[in-house]
């Protein structure tokens, strides 16, 4: 390829509503260009990195077995309603009426439309198990798209859909699906961790996710650096201290907080740690006849999770309570509240393990300007209605495996697997027949890679002062050539277009930068596409016989002999490969 036969489109500068380094990047490298709100053209040059993933991620569903197809994006709402997911998946679905005034939606995902095709496929147990998959764009109506490709309302998807007779089948399919994932993502050169995840919208029961790791990662993710153990703080276990709750050694006793709403404040006031504090949160959640308030206990310096909280039994879909909510049951403003004096016939308690386990602890004291010093268990009032995990861990917590303690890092969700159960194949009546000739609901998996959100996260992966830092297997080009002043010597106009065929030639994905421009036009240019070499000819290295090779995450180039240099680049180049 030759950058004048191309289309280059690379700016200084990038707009103020570019939050990270990815978006910006890729506005100023020209990879994309906004059309509309979560809504991107991919440009030439980030068309071909788009690509280069979306192969590594074919070539790997088909080395696993899954099968390719290409489903509807426009889906109709009787599936949907067969589902239930009609009414409840939320805004961020798409919906549209044709010139009939019938209902569709813009695709969101696939469960309906594949388990569809599969009940009108699929008769008997001898096609099973069978692996669907696609790669396709997907449209979800997210209430604040940003960070451009990171949250775009418009993505490239991979997403793939198993069928199974049983659930000892799935079991090896999802092992081979993520096995296959684990080398997508080493293949793309990622840095990487699967973890165990909530299943969420999709449903199931149980699912990994694959994240990139990265510091401007929405997720928080929990590991050991001493076992293979990873998951979502959403659903990283926080077990209950290994110590017996403490004997009560101080009396209770009200103190005067005037200003004070906060435990770190509270804290601070006292003199004491923000470990023997607890603070109270207080939801709502549906009772048979009205909503009920509950009352949620976690130590101070913790904070709630609420994906954990949501699966305690009763609070499947609860909310925060209003402050008119409060005031009614506290009669007291929030920043004051405590569980001491409740009637609990009215509100159920729920501490927190941690909090299960305190004494002499400070809360609120459910009047304003007031916290309660010394409060006990048993002693100054009852013991929780229930005792559960309902907080994010913390670094130094107990791994759930037993081999260490936790630590914390960031990722970017890029690739999910489920166990999907039947939920879907149940409601919309997939069914084989078994070697007994017996009807048989099939048993699904769903495999999901967002395809155009890798690129995004590679990019927050992999980025300097200077640009952008691709990974080589999925660079716009794995090498880029700079002669200096093409257009003004013969001598490194002949020496440019030699290399550049040859290296063709030898199979490198090379870049000839043809252009008549400045070298640090060039070079600034090429650094901020990310481009992972360059061999720069120029007429003062000609005449000693040299070129420069630099790689782009060296500071200093390397002269190399004019003679022979094809092999000296052609072996960098594929020693880099994955």
């Amino acid at each position: 390829m030759r950058i004048s036969q191309f289309f280059l489109s690379t700016s200084k500068e990038a707009p103020a509503e570019a939050e990270l380094a990815s978006h910006r990047l890729m506005l100023r490298a020209g990879l994309i260009k906004r059309l509309g709100s979560g809504l991107y053209s991919w440009m030439p040059l980030g068309l071909r990195i788009l690509r280069k993933v979306e192969a590594i991620v074919r070539e790997e569903m088909n080395r696993a077995g899954a099968i390719e197809l290409l489903m509807p994006a426009v889906q109709p709402a009787e599936l949907w309603q067969e589902t239930g997911r009609w009414a409840v998946f939320g805004p961020q679905m798409l919906k549209i009426k044709d010139r009939h005034q019938r209902d569709f939606c813009f695709g969101p995902t696939h469960e309906e439309v594949i388990t569809d095709l599969a009940r009108k496929e699929l008769r008997s147990y001898k096609q099973l198990p069978i692996n669907f998959y696609q790669v396709q764009t997907k449209f979800r109506d997210e209430i604040r798209p940003r960070f451009g490709v990171m949250r775009a309302r418009e993505f490239l998807m991979k997403d793939a859909y198993s069928f199974h007779l049983d659930e000892a089948s799935l079991d090896v399919t999802y092992q081979t699906m993520y096995a296959a994932y684990s080398r997508i993502f080493t293949r793309l050169g990622l840095k990487f961790r699967a973890v165990a995840a909530d299943t969420g919208a999709i449903g199931g029961s149980g699912s990994h996710e694959f994240h990139v790791l990265a510091d401007s990662g929405e997720d928080g993710i929990a590991f050991c650096p001493d076992s293979d153990y990873a998951a979502n703080v959403e659903m990283a276990e926080a077990f209950a201290p290994a110590a017996a709750r403490p004997a009560a050694t101080e009396a209770m006793r009200d103190i005067d907080t005037p200003k004070q709403t906060t435990c770190e404040d509270v804290a601070a006031l006292l003199g004491i740690p923000l470990q023997q504090t607890v603070k109270l949160i207080a939801v709502m959640a549906k009772t048979m006849a009205d909503d009920k308030l509950h009352v949620l206990l976690i130590r101070g310096d913790h904070s709630l999770n609420e994906v954990k909280t949501g699966k305690v039994a009763g609070l499947a879909d609860f909310r925060f309570a209003t402050e008119a909510e409060i005031r009614a049951v506290f009669n007291c403003p929030p920043g004051f509240l405590g569980p001491v004096g409740l009637d609990r016939s009215q509100v159920r308690v729920i501490a927190d393990r941690t909090v299960a386990a305190m004494a002499d602890f400070v809360s609120g004291a459910n009047k304003p300007k007031f916290h309660t010093a010394g409060v006990n268990w048993g002693r100054d009032l009852p013991e929780p209605d229930l005792v559960a995990d309902i907080r994010n861990v913390i670094v130094g917590d107990p791994s759930p495996d037993a081999k260490g303690a936790l630590d914390l890092c960031r990722g970017i969700e890029v690739g999910h697997i489920f166990k999907l159960g039947t939920k879907y194949s149940e409601a919309l009546g997939a069914t084989v027949l078994d070697e007994q000739g017996q009807a048989r609901t099939v048993v699904m998996g769903c495999y999901g890679i967002g395809v155009s959100r890798i690129v995004g996260a590679a990019i927050e992966q992999g980025n300097d002062e200077r640009g952008i830092l691709f990974p080589q297997s999925i660079a716009p080009f794995e090498l880029v050539i700079v002669p200096l002043g093409l257009n003004r010597s013969e001598p490194v106009r002949e020496a440019a277009e030699t290399l550049y065929k040859e290296l063709m030639d030898a199979g490198i994905d090379v870049v000839l930068d043809d252009r008549d421009e400045r070298p640090g036009v060039m070079f600034a240019d090429m650094e901020l596409i990310g481009i992972p070499h360059r061999v720069v000819v120029s007429d003062r290295g000609l005449k000693e016989g040299m070129l420069e090779f630099q790689s782009r995450t060296e500071t200093s180039g390397t002269k190399i002999a004019q003679q022979g240099a094809v092999e000296f680049i052609r072996e960098r180049v594929i020693s880099c490969r994955i």
